[in-house]
């Protein structure tokens, strides 16, 4: 008759483990992921970055729906600079904040979906931008972080 099992080192590191892994998993869950398309008709969000000395920047923006998808973009921008030094940015919409991640976006087909997205939402507005922004605007994908 066994009274007990001795377990080693490796025993305690899997479960330790285990335990680790079921917790990274709720806490993933317990963050719902973002609709964005209940902001397709969203006129403007406010984007908070970091500027180098560590102040905060609030900046009014615009913001794109694309299948499902958020975009935001800009042209030669402080907002923009602090962007492309840390892309864990916060969107403020509608009295909601939400942190999110920013990939920028190259594909050339994209580019050329969102940036037709923006000319219909905003109409005259987004050409006259276009116009003082240049023809290449740094346009960015956002998806919720944690």
């Amino acid at each position: 008759m066994r009274k007990g099992v001795a377990h080693g080192p490796w025993f305690f590191a899997l479960v330790a483990g285990l335990a680790c892994s079921a917790v990274a998993v709720a806490s993933m869950e317990a963050i719902p992921p973002v609709d964005w398309s209940q902001y397709a008709d969203t006129e403007t969000i406010k984007v908070v970055t970091v500027d180098e000395d560590g102040e905060e920047r609030e900046t009014t923006i615009w913001i794109a729906v694309v299948d499902g998808k958020a975009y935001i973009r800009t042209g030669g921008t402080m907002w923009g600079d602090n962007v492309e030094r840390n892309r864990a940015i916060v969107l403020r919409i509608e009295g909601t904040e939400i942190p999110v991640q920013v990939t920028f976006i190259e594909d050339h087909d994209l580019r050329e979906e969102v940036a037709a997205t923006f000319r219909e939402k905003y109409g005259f507005s987004d050409s006259l931008i276009g116009f003082i922004r240049g023809s290449h605007p740094r346009i960015m994908q956002v998806e919720r972080r944690p």
